[in-house]
């Protein structure tokens, strides 16, 4: 494996810096040279890095939606695309994207005295339907959409606290994400691919490729991001990491498994998975806990199903054997 670079520090791996795009550029061209990596376009098996959510909005202390667990998987995830760097064909993040009125935050709802659900409260169909809560706009495609996502049988619309601000902070890739990208597209002269997911008001998207809902009083509101997945699958390894292992990676995992079923099963060992690198929702402190807020439980399940479909469970301490 090689060197971690002179200017990476493990504990600025929790920290809200500006990122050093031009000292890192310099280093990763220079890397390169020392460590004779090659260009990215010269590899023959290609490998795939796809990150999660990587966002200061789940990975950074004090954020809204800060997932525990998330700076020590963010470190393992930097230190080993340095180490794999001359590996590592082609980066991709995706970027939860949102704005302060979408239908899973709190300005979306008030109940009979004009007051927003606090974050975390079920927003139930039922319960809309009875006007107990009311969307402030698009009342009649609101309803229809909490309906829709229960009968899917996956979620309750949930109300999120505001996170992942599109144009705030909180949306930024981690800062020594952020500086690894940059780095590894100098080294490699490789351009990061960022997707953006989440943008549309009127539906959720834990998962990268598909929205929970796909379509409301006849208009489409979001559909399989089909382009997104080719670019995936057209490399020969794909790992996966980031946030949440019991939300948006396991929608994410999930939608790739019910894909390459329809097309070809044996694709699913492409999909490498790095078990070390991501970690769930905690579950909340309920005595009995429901058994569809057990995160954790849920996340450890969803990962013995991937096993079982072909992808590959590994560590980021596993060397990356081409």
């Amino acid at each position: 494996m090689l060197p971690l670079p002179d200017f990476y520090e493990p504990r600025q791996v929790s920290q809200l810096y500006l990122e050093r795009a031009g000292l890192v550029a310099d280093a990763g061209e220079a890397y390169a040279k020392r460590h004779r990596v090659s260009p990215s376009g010269a590899d023959r098996f290609r490998v795939a890095a796809f990150g999660i959510d990587v966002q200061v909005g789940f990975c950074t202390p004090g954020a809204s939606l800060f997932v525990p667990g998330a700076v020590e998987d963010t470190t393992r995830t930097v230190e080993w695309l340095y180490r794999n760097l001359d590996k590592v064909t082609s980066l991709f993040f995706s970027l939860d994207t949102h704005r302060m009125f979408q239908i899973f935050h709190p300005a979306w709802w008030v109940d009979e005295k004009g007051q927003h659900p606090p974050p975390l409260t079920p927003i139930f169909h039922e319960e809309v339907r009875a006007g107990r809560w009311t969307a402030v706009a698009h009342p009649r495609e609101s309803l229809e959409y909490v309906k829709k996502l229960e009968a899917t049988g996956k979620y309750v619309l949930t109300v999120w606290p505001y996170h992942t601000l599109l144009g705030g902070l909180s949306h930024a890739l981690v800062p020594a994400m952020m500086e690894a990208s940059l780095f590894h597209a100098a080294a490699r002269k490789h351009q990061t691919h960022f997707e953006t997911k989440g943008t549309h008001a009127m539906t959720e998207n834990y998962s990268v490729l598909s929205p929970e809902v796909t379509e409301l009083s006849g208009q489409v509101v979001g559909a399989f991001n089909t382009p997104f997945f080719k670019m995936l699958m057209e490399h020969d390894r794909v790992y996966v990491f980031g946030q949440a292992k019991s939300h948006c990676v396991r929608s994410t995992l999930n939608d790739i498994q019910a894909h390459v079923l329809t097309q070809d099963p044996a694709l699913a060992t492409k999909i490498w998975i790095l078990e070390d690198a991501m970690s769930p929702v905690p579950a909340p402190s309920l005595d009995p806990l429901p058994a569809h807020l057990d995160f954790p439980r849920i996340a450890d399940d969803a990962l013995a199903q991937w096993r079982k479909a072909g992808m590959k469970v590994v560590k980021t301490t596993d060397p990356v054997v081409l």
